[in-house]
């Protein structure tokens, strides 16, 4: 505990005085209409002011762009209005699909991003690009990791239409002012735009920033002042209802059903910066299956949630204590269950309601209530699963938040013992960022509550990560522990008695070299300890790495892995001889290396390949993960995924061969109108499965869904595992 509130203390006065370079726009308002058409020739426009001057973020930062870009922002009391000039060298740009919330390198588009309370830590983004197709998202964290920082799950109704002309792409944008959270009476918002444009491969930003730092970073913005003050922020009343029929059945225990459900979401604002989500009888049958994955390892692997209903300010609940060993809060545990043989299934929820936002400039609150059903069948009772949150914004960037988690059967159950009645947690998190993103870090405090914990029960969780980003070195340091008795069931936790350290250091070179942009070195040290073992240390990974940034888009990388590993239980890395395992109770050494090879993802025809060889615990393994894609833009988009591992662990084990093969084929007919099809085979799971979905997105954020599933054994015969067709139509209806 000492060493923690060292640590956190010394967190707590880390800062740079650094800020974001200062400069202005005046948005003017205007009374003339304005038709969203891409022609940017209405007369408001004559009145508006214009921003360009765009400075260059890569390959260089430190020079003006060489393709420059112009933007005039005005307002009418309900809209923004952007019209943007984008100058390119020729018309080959690259636009893969016409689907909203594209994603992917390579991509021309023109990306704004507004911080509508000046607090450099939560924000909204719009982004668009040539064909005027939409992306929306909430920022938040000051937005320095896309994975974790942004979701693009959310969406609102807005409205963009885009023009190519010989030299330049124009793109027209409108934002009704109702569906963003401001305080009211704003004055300004922070802003900068971003653009990507690929016949140059040059990212370009209106407010200069180092290369070292993300693109997206909400630390480096300017100013958008309006001439005239907002109002207040009028969010309309949001009631999404849907209707699903479907058609299922289960040839192993040779079931099936159809059935004819109803429900909806409603979305009602409160105040300025607040809203309330309610969700009754919801169904995620038109969701993207997730990807089968190969697991050679002795954990659970978590998967990104997909559900929207979790995604909005999932910030709020999800982003505490570390992600990869102490995550309190793993949304995806509500919805699934263990039945009594020990297999997840699908558990029904009933109802459930958030409340998050922010209160005021300084405070954000997060409430989440969930009521999942009972399936006595299977032996899983109905619970309520709680989330609560409250941050507080200190010093400029960073916060300070307290969490608390509670999982309870609703009633008295026969087949659960009183140990597992409830489960619950409190914690308190300090997230750090400095002005100019120089420093970020992380220090948490976790304990849980079980019926039968005990005062000696070691029940907590605590840990810090302090990471110092410069133009020419990183340098990052974490630590974490979990006690043997802490445990939290609704969020993941890969296991308990650890005390785990990891630092790690990389060296950044600019060569002045035609074709390389950048040279990374870079050392990692991850070693896990086991306290209730006399801090036996039972994992260690050091791994030296080399990776290589080509102006062209080309990214290569080469690692070296040096690996401990003691197992305290026997262990079967392939889970196909469960009869033949490695034996546990000692150590296993073993060494490899892993080379990495993207291509020019601006190319109709790119691919990542990832060779991984060397000794694998008592023998040796030899991998190789690869990804196709070609494009027919912007209407179809296919890829071939190829996993292959061959595992050869010596002369009293067995040699396998696993493979993971994924081919994917998206047609975008439309802006609303999309066709996906996924087919998964995969030798470890022994499941061939195949997802085919269609879309017609009839009306803004209104579907209707066609979902079609199907699984087959694939350890004999290709028979019949499960089998479904899903037809979902969902409305949007603003009130």
């Amino acid at each position: 505990m000492r060493y923690f509130l060292t640590l956190t203390t010394f967190l707590l006065f880390v800062s740079n005085n650094l800020s974001s370079q200062s400069r202005e726009i005046i948005v003017k308002t205007t009374d003339k209409s304005i038709v969203i058409d891409g022609l940017g020739n209405d007369e408001a426009w004559k009145d508006a002011n214009e921003i360009g001057d765009f400075f260059q973020y890569f390959p260089a930062d430190t020079s003006k762009a060489n393709y420059q870009t112009s933007v005039k922002i005005i307002r009418d009391r309900n809209n923004l209005y952007f019209l943007a000039k984008s100058f390119t060298k020729d018309q080959n740009i690259v636009v893969p699909s016409l689907r909203r919330d594209w994603t992917g390198w390579g991509i021309d588009n023109l990306t704004f991003l507004f911080d509508t309370f000046n607090d450099q830590t939560n924000g909204f983004q719009f982004g668009t690009n040539p064909e005027g197709v939409q992306r929306e998202s909430l920022m938040s964290n000051g937005m320095n990791d896309w994975r974790r920082d942004n979701n693009s799950s959310w969406d609102t109704k807005w409205e963009t239409e885009a023009q190519i002309y010989d030299g330049y792409i124009l793109n027209e944008i409108k934002i009704p002012l109702k569906f963003l959270n401001f305080p009211e009476g704003s004055k300004s918002w922070g802003l900068n735009i971003n653009r990507y444009n690929s016949s140059e491969n040059e990212w370009t930003n209106w407010i200069q920033r180092p290369r070292n730092q993300f693109i997206h970073s909400l630390a480096y913005l300017g100013k958008m002042t309006f001439e005239e003050p907002l109002g207040k922020s009028k969010a309309p009343l949001a009631i999404i209802p849907y209707i699903n029929g479907i058609t299922f059945k289960d040839f192993e225990n040779e079931t099936n059903f159809n059935n004819l459900s109803f429900g909806g979401d409603a979305k009602v604002p409160i105040g300025n910066g607040l809203n309330l989500d309610l969700t009754v009888n919801p169904d995620f049958s038109q969701v993207e299956v997730d990807d089968q994955i190969v697991n050679l390892t002795r954990f659970e692997v978590s998967l990104p949630e997909k559900r929207q209903f979790f995604i909005q300010n999932s910030d709020l609940f999800s982003n505490y204590g570390n992600a990869r060993d102490a995550l309190p809060f793993f949304s995806r545990r509500i919805g699934v269950a263990k039945d009594k043989n020990g297999n997840n299934i699908e558990n029904k929820i009933i109802a459930g309601a958030r409340l998050s936002g922010k209160i005021d400039e300084n405070w954000r609150i997060g409430f989440l209530h969930m009521k999942t059903d009972e399936d006595i069948e299977n032996e899983i009772p109905s619970n309520n699963n709680t989330v609560f949150s409250l941050q507080k914004k200190v010093f400029t960037r960073s916060n300070i938040s307290f969490l608390m988690i509670n999982r309870e059967t609703t009633k008295e159950y026969d087949f659960i013992e009183e140990s597992e009645k409830y489960n619950r947690l409190i914690g308190l998190d300090y997230n750090l960022a400095s002005p100019d993103n120089k420093y970020t870090g992380r220090a948490y405090f976790h304990k849980s509550f079980n019926p039968d914990t005990q005062k000696e029960d070691n029940n907590n969780s605590f840990g810090i990560n302090l990471e110092r980003n410069t133009r020419n070195s990183s340098i990052e340091f974490g630590s974490s522990f979990l006690g043997n008795d802490f445990k939290s069931d609704l969020g993941f936790i890969r296991r308990t008695d650890i005390f785990k350290i990891n630092p790690e250091y990389k060296f950044k070179f600019y060569p002045k070299e035609k074709n390389l942009n950048q040279l990374d070195i870079s050392f990692g040290l991850w070693s896990t300890f086991r306290p209730n073992d006399n801090y036996r240390n039972s994992d260690r990974t050091f791994s030296p790495a080399l990776s290589f940034v080509y102006k062209s888009g080309v990214r290569m990388s080469l690692r070296f892995y040096d690996r401990l590993t003691y197992l305290y239980k026997d262990f079967d890395p392939t889970g196909l001889n469960p009869n033949n395992p490695i034996p546990g109770g000692q150590n296993y050494k073993y060494t490899s290396v892993k080379f990495s090879y993207q291509s020019d993802s601006r190319k109709t025809l790119n691919f990542r390949i990832e060779p991984d060889f060397g000794q694998f615990y008592t023998g040796m393994k030899y991998s190789i993960e690869n990804t196709l894609n070609w494009r027919i833009q912007p209407f179809m988009n296919t890829s071939l995924s190829l996993n292959y591992d061959h595992i050869d662990l010596g002369n009293n084990f067995s040699s396998e061969n696993l493979w993971l093969i994924r081919p994917k084929i998206d047609f975008t007919f439309t802006k609303n109108i999309f066709w996906t099809s996924y087919v998964q085979f995969s030798s470890q799971s022994e499941n061939l499965g195949i997802n085919s979905r269609f879309q017609w997105r009839f009306a803004p954020l209104s579907d209707l869904y066609i979902v079609y599933n199907d699984n087959y054994f694939t350890n004999n015969s290709l028979a019949p595992r499960l089998r479904s067709l899903n037809l979902k139509l969902t409305y949007w209806l603003n009130i």
